[in-house]
């Protein structure tokens, strides 16, 4: 475990290779060995399998510059991360603690990253083939699958015109894009109601 008296290998790296040393950590870590099912999680934030953060308590290590944005892009030192693979790298092991501050974490250091509203988005949102009771699956912007079901809370977003969020495993939050919200919208009845994974959920604030 890093000294917090002492730079981490992240933090004493400046600029890109601070990125790039994050990167290659995040890279070389072991997956989850536990098995996964789509509807009865954990949940996955991208298409393979995440490392353990949950077992990882390292010391805060620092600030790299490392943001979220409230369009869902993520950012290093003032710059555009576009590499898909590389956010879909980094969102694998990002988790929110209880201080509600979001951090990347590896077992042996986590750098903390600003987010402005939510750190992933729901992009579109549909019924998962043969299953009865109808349960709409969720795809994330990092590539991960979620079943809206009675484990996935929605909650609308003031800051968003009250489209809705859905909570996830380790603390994290998915805020749906216009395209995705409209598909929920159009599966609603007359009262703001429709039905997944065996509920009855409500669009409606409040």
């Amino acid at each position: 475990m890093s000294n917090p008296s002492q730079p981490s290998s992240l933090t004493a790296a400046g600029g890109g290779d601070a990125l790039s040393a994050l990167a290659a950590a995040a890279a070389g870590l072991p997956s989850e060995a536990r098995q996964h099912s789509l509807l009865s999680g954990p949940d996955w934030v991208t298409d393979r399998a995440p490392p353990p953060i949950h077992k990882w308590n390292p010391d805060h290590c620092g600030d790299i510059g490392m943001e979220i944005r409230s369009d869902g892009s993520w950012w290093h030192a003032g710059a555009p991360i576009r590499r898909a693979e590389l956010v879909k790298l980094f969102a694998s092991i990002l988790r929110r603690e209880a201080s509600g501050d979001f951090f990347l974490v590896t077992p042996v250091e986590k750098v903390i990253v600003h987010v402005a509203l939510h750190p992933l988005r729901v992009v579109d949102a549909e019924p998962l083939a043969g299953h009865s009771p109808e349960t709409l699956v969720l795809t994330l912007n990092t590539g991960g699958t979620i079943p809206l079901d009675d484990r996935h809370d929605l909650s609308p977003e003031p800051k968003a015109a009250n489209a809705v969020f859905v909570t996830l495993d380790s603390g994290l939050t998915a805020l749906f894009t216009r395209a995705a919200w409209y598909r929920l919208v159009e599966r609603a009845d007359e009262s703001g109601q429709l039905s997944s994974g065996g509920r009855l959920i409500s669009l409606l604030p409040g």
